[in-house]
């Protein structure tokens, strides 16, 4: 197992495809997907694959110590999926929910697959409702027991990572009041949310055997805790987070992502105690952050009591700063959290274009527009 310095951060992001002229979902993947050339530079380049709903796809970055690598990675993932949308008169659009109300229903544009239709039968309508996208992170450990001592450590400051990365204010045509509601559909599934604290990692595979041997899950890929030991990967990998619009807000999540891996494991290394939390308040401070993302307060990891949205963020930034200032990552961060203050997040991005556009068509082609802009 090779020991991480600078720990190497891998990025997959699912975006919807869209119809470039109404903004209505096309289940066009295969499609889509066919016509991609490859990957324009240096090789290897974001991998692109189908998803679970076929008006959807995922691009996943190689795994990199610069997130700037990864950034560009994601940049030419996306030109390449409008380039080959095009003919098609597809447009991928990088939101967390469906928007518009005239949406395909999902139960009709399932990908082909044994496992996507076995998923259906068994989860039935939590799998029909669930076009939804997000953002994972995957950030590079030793081996299981230090993921597994870092998923027991971060998991109070999950909602905030929500709060930064929030997206999804509309669905099915609704204004839900939400700025992460694609976060609460997503804890529709039986194995979403935080987990209890688990120790070590046998007791993490235990209970991970029993979900799948109890039916609970089918399979290990359907662990869908907000952060989980990857299946595929020698990773952590954080699934709370809404998809970005915005590239820059979902590198200020993968450098607060990765930054949280090495400082808790290097508190777990030196026997550092940690303060313990309650999956229910877990829960709660995560229902706090999807409903008002920064525009409110969160629950403070630091004080446990609500405070300011934008001050919980900068308490999480001074945690970090020492494995920040490591990887090259403060000023990143510093002008993301500048940015974010300034212009919202995406939710609140999502609500400006919907009222200076008049609607849902004009809130369609900002999505658009931005998704291919970064």
């Amino acid at each position: 197992m090779r020991t991480p310095t600078t720990r190497r951060v891998g990025v997959e992001e699912e975006l919807l495809l869209t119809d470039a002229a109404t903004g209505e979902l096309r289940p066009l993947a295969r499609e889509v997907l066919a016509a991609c050339e490859p990957v324009r530079g240096s090789a290897p380049g974001a991998h692109l694959k189908p998803e679970f709903f076929l008006a959807q796809v995922e691009a996943a970055s190689s795994p990199q110590e610069a997130l700037d690598v990864v950034r560009d990675e994601l940049v030419d993932a996306r030109a390449r999926l409008a380039d080959a949308g095009r003919p098609l008169g597809v447009a991928p659009v990088a939101a967390a929910a469906p928007v518009r109300v005239d949406t395909p229903a999902p139960a009709d544009e399932l990908s082909p697959g044994e496992r996507y239709a076995e998923i259906e039968h068994h989860y039935g309508e939590v799998a029909r409702r669930s076009l939804m996208c997000a953002l994972h992170v995957h950030v590079e450990v030793t081996d299981d027991e230090e993921g597994v001592a870092v998923i027991d450590r971060v998991r109070p400051w999950i909602p905030v990572l929500v709060a930064l990365g929030a997206n999804s204010p509309y669905w099915l045509g609704r204004e839900t009041g939400y700025a992460s509601w694609r976060s609460r559909l997503w804890n529709m599934w039986p194995s979403s949310g935080p987990a209890e604290l688990f120790g070590d990692a046998a007791t993490y595979h235990g209970v991970v055997r029993d979900m799948v041997s109890q039916r609970t899950v089918l399979d290990v890929g359907l662990v869908n805790l907000d952060v989980r030991l990857s299946h595929r990967y020698p990773t952590v990998e954080f699934r709370a987070t809404d998809v970005c619009t915005d590239l820059d807000d979902a590198m200020l999540v993968a450098a607060l992502s990765r930054a949280l891996v090495t400082h808790y494991a290097d508190r777990w290394r030196a026997g550092r105690a940690e303060e313990r939390w309650r999956v229910e308040e877990l829960r709660a401070a995560a229902w706090q952050a999807a409903r008002f993302g920064l525009d409110d307060t969160l629950v403070s990891p630091v004080s446990r009591e609500m405070t300011a949205a934008a001050d919980v963020a900068e308490e999480l930034v001074a945690m970090l700063e020492k494995p920040l200032e490591q990887t090259g990552d403060t000023a990143r961060v510093s002008r993301s959290l500048a940015e974010l203050r300034a212009r919202g997040t995406g939710a609140t991005r999502q609500r400006t274009a919907f009222a200076e556009a008049g609607g849902f068509d004009g809130l369609l082609a900002a999505l658009r527009d931005r998704t291919a802009g970064q």
